[in-house]
């Protein structure tokens, strides 16, 4: 499989944001069922072959990039400095530890690229880390429809953290990345992996950005110096994600970038129902 990753003006039409709207709630279902049967005991590579199999049972087999699971202090990528640590390891569930499950299926040719996290039992600093995260949501909007670039909003999304009394995470992810850009996939005889990625998808993106260069813009957003523009219109998969005394908590959805503005995809996913169930604003 190959997917396009534009990295100019590709606004999507009305149907393939019903396509990726359906992709990235498949992928959460799987988040969600997955996260009800964890228990005490379970590791990270146990969850990560559930997430596997539940979405291989759903009729999916295609990627663009395998599950991961983190538990405890993993959650705030702790120790994790080399990229070959972030995939899923043998540390066991506990009660009371955090958890984040991200997977990224290809549904029908849409790319969904998700992070759920939850909790075995209750930990009041993963709960303040989640409410807050309702803020930063609403800040990328912001930045965004205000014209920001790349670089700018990601430096906003630092400076609230820091005002929260949080650490930044996802400067720790491969290239320092808060999001990177998604686009539809065109099937092939075979999806194959290396390295937890699918081959073809990773080779598009790796083209993209190539290609982008010159034009000082990237698939990749971060705040290196390919992002000072602001993010070209299509789908951009989102994921800020914090750190505090140990524990980590992220969200990570689709936002539809457009020549009149920028939005939000879905605003019926598990953390926005959760902060709307809680009263966060």
């Amino acid at each position: 499989m190959t997917i396009a990753v534009p990295t100019t003006s590709t606004e999507p039409t009305p149907e393939d944001l019903d396509g990726y709207r359906r992709a990235q709630r498949f992928a959460y279902q799987c988040a969600e069922a997955v996260a009800a049967t964890l228990k005490p005991g379970v590791t990270e590579r146990q969850a990560a072959r559930s997430m596997r199999a539940w979405v291989n049972d759903h009729g999916v087999d295609t990627w663009f990039h395998l599950p991961f699971a983190w538990f405890g202090d993993r959650t705030a990528l702790r120790g994790v400095g080399l990229p070959y640590k972030f995939f899923p390891s043998n540390r066991a569930l506990a009660e009371g530890m955090p958890f984040i499950l991200d997977c990224a299926p290809v549904t029908d040719g849409y790319t969904a690229d998700i992070g759920f996290t939850g909790c075995l039992g209750e930990n009041l600093v993963l709960a303040r880390l989640q409410d807050d995260l309702a803020q930063h949501r609403a800040l990328i909007l912001e930045r965004v429809n205000a014209g920001a670039t790349q670089g700018q909003v990601y430096r906003a999304v630092d400076d609230l953290a820091a005002e929260q009394g949080y650490e930044n995470r996802h400067q720790a992810y491969p290239f320092g990345v808060i999001a990177h850009q998604v686009g539809h996939a065109e099937p092939r005889a075979h999806n194959a992996t290396a390295f937890g990625f699918g081959i073809g998808t990773t080779a598009t993106l790796l083209r993209s950005a190539v290609v982008a260069a010159p034009a000082r813009r990237s698939p990749l957003w971060n705040r290196g110096r390919f992002s000072g523009q602001p993010p070209v219109p299509g789908l951009w998969a989102v994921e800020p994600h914090l750190g505090h005394l140990g524990v980590g908590a992220k969200f990570e959805e689709l936002l539809v970038i457009t020549g009149d503005g920028a939005y939000w995809l879905d605003e019926d996913l598990p953390h926005v129902r959760r902060w709307r169930e809680r009263g966060v604003a």
